[in-house]
């Protein structure tokens, strides 16, 4: 009988653990880069472009890439599979507002499967500057909802957009 009860009390601890844990994540980071918004706008809308100055893509120069569809459009999906650091899934463009936000859902296959929503916003800046924004979202799912309570998906994400968000403008400021 008391191992019914030490059961039960788990089970209770570990559903208010996971009412009380984030059921969201929400990371971004941005950077201001030295050309004008619809020059960076035009390279960040073509997905091929992020294989430039994305951190998963250095992180696995043997990485696969498939695409389907035409690229800097709206259903325009790039799939990769690579090694342990990146994973597989695929990212496909939802939505273009041209000029100043590109939306894409990103499918993370492995190693866990989830679901989350990508963007890259431009906004102008100083002078002939834009401001650029990266970041994603989405929703912790089981295990995952009890994991961030010990866990930050801006701590473990957040350190990559910078990287490659430094790449980014190293690379449109020197195409000047």
């Amino acid at each position: 009988m008391t191992f019914i009860y030490i059961l039960a009390a788990i089970l209770v601890l570990l559903i208010i653990l996971y009412l009380i844990a984030p059921a969201r994540y929400d990371v971004s980071r941005n950077i201001l880069i030295n050309r004008p918004p619809a020059v960076v706008f035009e390279y960040l809308k073509y997905l091929k472009n992020q294989d430039e100055w994305s951190p998963w893509a250095k992180r696995d120069p043997d990485m696969k890439k498939e695409y389907r569809g035409t690229d800097g459009t709206v259903g325009f999906v790039s799939s990769w599979e690579g090694n342990k650091e990146v994973g597989a899934g695929e990212q496909e463009i939802t939505r273009i507002q041209e000029g100043s936000r590109i939306e894409s859902e990103l499918r993370f296959l492995k190693p866990w499967k989830s679901t989350s929503d990508a963007y890259i916003e431009v906004e102008p800046a100083a002078g002939d500057a834009t401001r650029v924004r990266w970041g994603f979202s989405g929703q912790n799912g089981f295990p995952m909802r009890l994991m961030m309570l010990v866990m930050s998906m801006d701590k473990m994400v957040g350190k990559d957009f910078e990287e490659g968000l430094a790449s980014l403008k190293t690379r449109l400021e020197s195409k000047e």
